[in-house]
């Protein structure tokens, strides 16, 4: 009798410790924080201006730009009759892996029939990411400091090279970006990056 519980008893034990150290070990990594990716920061972008914008209307425009993060997107305002837009405003975007593209639509508004496109244009956000982990590593915070260069090639639309800064302890890329499917255009942006681990709030 006795042997024959002492033989049974870790039999029925050991397959009820498995599945527990299964369940723990896939606890680890919740579902919804894959799905998230790792928040890296906040991502700031000021829609400078508009140059040679395309005529939309019977002798101008009336261009407003509207800019996309993943599922993210805010607009500026509508300015009327110009096609040399200056709109200086601040659009706020939360940034996470995996880092894409920041992508941008200029549309002129129309009050008796759909907005008509007036070009897009696209700006990989890799290079800041990476110049800002380059200046935690060089510890720059005061002053300015160039931290790398951008060319226009596939992965963004720029006109020309653009600089990545440390402006006083902020990692900043000015860009002028030219305007796809359009006769003409340009749009300039100033993307800051705040990081969330410099910053000390990760």
């Amino acid at each position: 009798m006795r042997a024959g519980t002492s033989g049974a008893r870790p039999d029925l034990l050991r397959p009820r410790t498995e599945p527990s150290s299964l369940q723990d070990r896939h606890s680890e990594i919740p579902c919804e924080f894959k799905d998230m990716g790792e928040p890296l920061g906040q991502l700031k972008v000021t829609v400078v201006r508009g140059k040679g914008l395309v005529i939309r209307d019977f002798k101008s425009s009336d261009p407003y730009v509207i800019v996309k993060l993943g599922n993210q997107t805010a607009k500026t305002r509508v300015i009327k009759s110009c096609l040399n837009p200056v709109w200086n405003e601040e659009l706020s975007f939360s940034l996470a892996e995996p880092v894409g593209m920041l992508n941008l639509e200029v549309f002129d508004r129309d009050h008796f029939k759909a907005d008509d496109k007036m070009g897009h244009a696209h700006v990989s956000l890799q290079p800041i990411v990476s110049s800002a982990r380059l200046r935690q590593i060089l510890k720059v915070s005061s002053g300015e400091t160039t931290l790398r260069k951008v060319a226009p090639d596939g992965d963004n639309c720029l006109v020309r090279d653009s600089s990545i800064a440390c402006i006083d302890g902020e990692v900043v890329q000015d860009v002028w970006l030219r305007l796809s499917d359009v006769e003409s255009g340009e749009i300039q942006l100033k993307i800051k990056f705040i990081d969330n681990s410099f910053s000390g709030t990760r």
